[in-house]
């Protein structure tokens, strides 16, 4: 069993690490009201609701329960303990990471680093302020489009290539209503049979482009249609497809907190390419976001093209490691090094074949569910 902490932690009463089915009624609570009065925690990645999921799915989630002062819930990280690491939860697919905690909270990140943990792993961290500083790595965009106000009010932010692409996107609908029959578009479609084809298709892709399999483990599988059925207005799993008569096309999968769409598994026929499939149907969930009080799609993090064209705007997300070890930080920045480097060099096949034996050794977290 899991041992808790109570010395004082930097001004906090204490900190232990719990199993996320141990939390308390009052914990549960304080993750809610600390996240609600924090408008960077938006994303459905600090919603409970994930955290649930994912550990109901099968894959235990613990949670670094962090007290102030007077004995109040200050800050919680839920994440999967891997020996003395704790990962981010629903790693490796979790696009925005970090501390559920109050905008204004002045937490020392080593108070995370409780009950045997002795580091924290992360790739997609929010800005925490100066005090991850020394732990970051890297930092990459993660891209979002700003849909307040439907497909008029994105166009009205694009980028001239976001526009030039959504129209393109809207004449390709037609050309495919003329060539092959009727287009039809469905927001939210809670279906079974229709995810387990989109895990197909991106299973493939990840075989075509030598990306690693994120469904490989069949607990994800699992998350997803656990995902799919969870409908609470605040927290839900978001199927959306694209036929041209009955032929899927294209789709996407992901999750929605309150005003907030993740972008997660998108997937398209490639048989259809011609018709930019993937464009046609992000133009049709931009549109269709008023209809379910979404005013902003989180692309997630990396440097597709089709992201740079979207975009309205993004943050920025970091790559490092949380540890009290000097040694494992520098062996972390090498390893991002050499790993960077595989992927820049077009004549590196020795560095890539590293890169890809880092990843196999467990050691590298760097990349997200698609192998970006």
């Amino acid at each position: 069993m899991l041992g808790e902490r109570t010395a004082p932690l930097s001004g906090n009463a204490g900190a232990r690490l719990v199993s996320f089915d141990a939390l308390t009624g009052e914990e549960i609570d304080a993750w809610h009201a600390l996240r609600a009065g924090n408008p960077a925690l938006d994303s459905p990645y600090f919603h409970p609701g994930f955290a649930a999921a994912v550990h109901a799915s099968g894959r235990p989630v613990s949670v670094v329960v962090v007290r102030g002062g007077g004995g109040a819930v200050s800050a919680l990280l839920p994440g999967h303990r891997e020996g003395r690491r704790l990962r981010p939860v629903g790693w490796p697919g979790a696009d925005l990471q970090g501390p559920v905690l109050a905008p204004d909270m002045k937490l020392d990140p080593a108070d995370l680093l409780v009950d045997g943990v002795r580091e924290f792993e992360f790739d997609h961290l929010l800005p925490q302020g100066p005090g991850f500083d020394p732990w970051i790595i890297a930092n990459q965009p993660s891209p979002y489009l700003d849909t307040t106000g439907g497909l008029d009010g994105y166009l009205a932010r694009a980028s001239r290539t976001g526009k030039d692409n959504m129209g393109q996107a809207r004449r390709r609908a037609a050309k495919a209503e003329r060539t092959y029959g009727s287009v039809r578009f469905a927001a939210d479609v809670v279906d079974d049979a229709m995810l387990a084809r989109v895990i197909e298709l991106k299973r493939a892709q990840y075989a075509a482009t030598g990306s690693r399999d994120y469904f490989r483990q069949p607990d994800r599988i699992g998350l997803m249609h656990r995902l799919l059925h969870t409908r609470d207005p605040a927290f839900a799993g978001i199927l959306s497809t694209l036929h041209v008569v009955d032929h899927l096309v294209a789709a996407h999968f992901g999750i929605r907190s309150d005003h907030v769409l993740h972008w997660w598994f998108p997937v398209y026929d490639h048989g259809y390419a011609q018709l930019s499939p993937g464009w046609l149907l992000l133009r049709e969930l931009v549109a269709a976001t008023p209809g379910f009080g979404v005013y902003r799609i989180d692309l997630g993090r990396g440097d597709d093209e089709y992201k740079r064209r979207a975009k309205t705007g993004e943050i920025l997300v970091s790559q490092g490691i949380l540890t009290r070890s000097s040694t494992r930080r520098m062996l972390r920045r090498a390893r991002y090094t050499t790993i960077n480097a595989a992927k820049a060099s077009p004549a590196g096949p020795v560095l890539r074949q590293m890169a890809r034996r880092l990843r196999g050794a467990g050691l590298s977290a760097l990349t997200g569910p698609t192998g970006e």
